[in-house]
């Protein structure tokens, strides 16, 4: 049980090392940055959203000088090809004089990739990632090419409300581990962000973890426990946000058009036991549950044109459905 307690102590430690190194650059935004670690760590990619400006590039342009790892940022325009992406295979000739097929990987082949301005590619370019993004592979001509491991994706989009955007499909959406809210800075934090970026001198962080352990966390994140009664109640807040289904409140049935698929859940219970060792326990409460409701869940619940008419969002129902399946709880 020491050893346990020794390394969830160390992983909190070391979660914490990698936070500050990214705060020496990004003022604020500390819900933001736990989260995109949270994925980080739990194997799971981040979607980031918010207007142009926020830092939203720069946080993981900051998280990879943090980690020893390759990375590589795509632009994404409405432009851009599949193959650009992943890569073609091209007519090479050697030096005697043979030619033959050989395949040059795009820049997903990468350990760390930015995928800036995801929704403003067509969506037949923003599908190019689902495989990626799914099974750490790449296929091209009936050839499968395996991708570096870890394999972490952070997109940004902007609000699909500003010009040029194009929503991105149901299916790749549901690949993110965790959407995040980006939002403007506070009054001292705008301050704060002057004071740092108007100066000779720009903060930078160092590297303070390779890909080696990343993925030893990664697996340690998996072995801690979820009791029965606290993996119910992940499945219950799901299950409440499909519409006509036994758990479904009224605000689901009249706003929502689909609920969230299992990768819900599993997002719930793996941000859940990052969690629990960020406060240093081996076991998984509902508090880490409810805390990663909102990022895990807003992008899985599908509203329809009423929620659009009256203005309703999808964290709205989250919220809701926290409540209604809370009272629930403490009534049983």
């Amino acid at each position: 049980m020491m050893d346990v307690e020794r390394t969830a102590a160390e992983f909190r430690e070391e979660f914490s090392r990698l936070r500050r190194e990214i705060g020496k650059v990004i003022v604020g935004n500390e819900t933001v940055i736990d989260g995109v670690l949270t994925c980080l760590f739990s194997g799971g990619h981040t979607l980031l959203e918010g207007v142009p400006g926020l830092g939203k590039t720069l946080l993981v342009r900051t998280l990879s000088q943090a980690l020893d790892l390759a990375f590589s940022r795509i632009q994404f325009t409405p432009d851009l090809m599949p193959a650009d992406i992943i890569g073609t295979n091209m007519i090479v000739e050697d030096e005697s004089g043979n030619r033959e097929l050989s395949f040059r990987p795009g820049p997903l082949f990468a350990n760390v990739i930015l995928a800036d301005e995801i929704n403003r590619a067509t969506p037949k370019t923003q599908s190019a990632l689902l495989e990626a993004m799914q099974e750490h592979t790449v296929s091209v001509a009936r050839t499968v090419h395996k991708l570096d491991e870890p394999f972490f994706v952070l997109a940004t989009q902007n609000p699909i409300e500003m010009e040029g955007t194009y929503p991105l499909p149901e299916a790749q959406l549901d690949r993110f581990f965790f959407k995040l809210l980006v939002d403007y800075p506070t009054h001292e934090g705008l301050n704060a962000i002057l004071d740092r970026t108007t100066k000779r001198e720009m903060p930078s962080g160092e590297k303070v973890m390779d890909g080696k352990a990343i993925t030893r966390w990664q697996g340690f994140v998996r072995d801690v426990a979820v009791t029965p009664h606290v993996s119910d109640y992940a499945v219950k807040l799901v299950r409440a946000s499909h519409p006509g289904g036994e758990l479904a409140a009224e605000m689901v049935n009249s706003y929502v058009r689909f609920g969230s698929s299992p990768r819900g859940a599993q997002a719930l219970l793996l941000a859940g036991k990052v969690s629990a060792l960020r406060d240093e326990r081996f076991n998984v409460g509902f508090d880490d549950i409810r805390n990663a409701a909102l990022p895990a869940l807003r992008h899985r619940i599908l509203l329809n044109f009423e929620a659009e008419a009256d203005g309703i969002t999808s964290d709205q129902i989250v919220a809701d459905i926290l409540e209604r399946v809370a009272t629930a709880e403490a009534a049983a």
